[in-house]
């Protein structure tokens, strides 16, 4: 009971900050919008190849759509961690009765559930916009999207271990989107070590069912493991990292200052 106490609880944090910092809000997608736009009609300008070689105009939509939820989902626990350690609150959510692993576990469903809304609609006024519908086949994506972004979640665990020893590590954030833009647009075809980065694979799959308009059970079962295994691998590192900072952080003292 307590930890659905502690679930619910975060998420209705997230719902609030939403509404209270709404300008902030409405700015993030206006501004990821914006950039679309940019790419999307610098790409039309030169031709519609984008992000993969001989992709069309929709796979820079779906690329850029996997690469803005992949920022979200990795920038999440690490902003948060740095922000609770700022305001002096982290060291209240290290001596949580459910555990410091369940309340980040938690935040992050919660934001995960909050970012998803906000990526469909932010797809919808894409597709408006280039005028490329595109197969939005839920049963399929949504394991698809679950496994793709296991990979930033793992990530974001690393980074959110760095912030409770060094605090600031957001220069280390902004190097990150462009790296996350290189695991995106490599071709797998080309070179094929890159499906074992993260995002790469599952790129490609959800690339496949959005453009191509194959079904989850359509896709070859060698890419899904492959999909899988990449995204659980780097998922339980971060989350071995993250283990052992956390208890780095507690023997230096460091929970409770910033």
């Amino acid at each position: 009971m307590k930890r659905w106490i502690v679930l619910k609880s975060l998420f209705v944090k997230v719902i609030i900050e939403m509404k209270r910092y709404m300008f902030n809000t409405v700015s993030s997608l206006v501004t990821m919008y914006i950039v679309f736009l940019l790419l999307f009609f610098g790409a039309k300008a030169v031709g519609g190849t984008a992000f993969q070689a001989g992709d069309s105009l929709e796979g820079l939509v779906v690329g850029y759509i996997v690469w803005v939820f992949s920022i979200m989902a990795y920038s999440d626990l690490s902003w948060s961690i740095s922000n609770e350690a700022q305001i002096g609150t982290l060291e209240q959510m290290y001596l949580s009765p459910t555990g410091f692993a369940w309340v980040s576990g938690s935040l992050l469903v919660s934001r995960f559930m909050v970012n998803l809304v906000m990526v469909i609609a932010l797809l919808m006024v894409m597709m408006l916009t280039s005028g490329n519908w595109l197969n939005l086949d839920v049963i399929s994506l949504f394991p698809l999207l679950v496994v793709t972004i296991l990979g930033p979640y793992g990530i974001g665990f690393m980074m959110g271990g760095l912030a409770l020893i060094y605090k600031r590590i957001q220069s280390a954030f902004q190097i990150l989107q462009f790296v996350f833009v290189a695991f995106v647009a490599v071709p797998i075809n080309q070179y094929y070590w890159i499906k074992y980065l993260p995002l790469a694979m599952g790129n490609r799959l959800v690339h496949q069912v959005m453009v191509d308009g194959d079904h989850l059970w359509q896709l070859p079962l060698g890419d899904l493991l492959v999909a899988t295994i990449v995204g659980l691998a780097y998922f339980l590192v971060g989350l071995g990292t993250f283990a052992y900072c956390v208890t780095v952080a507690r023997d230096r003292g460091l929970m409770g200052q910033y």
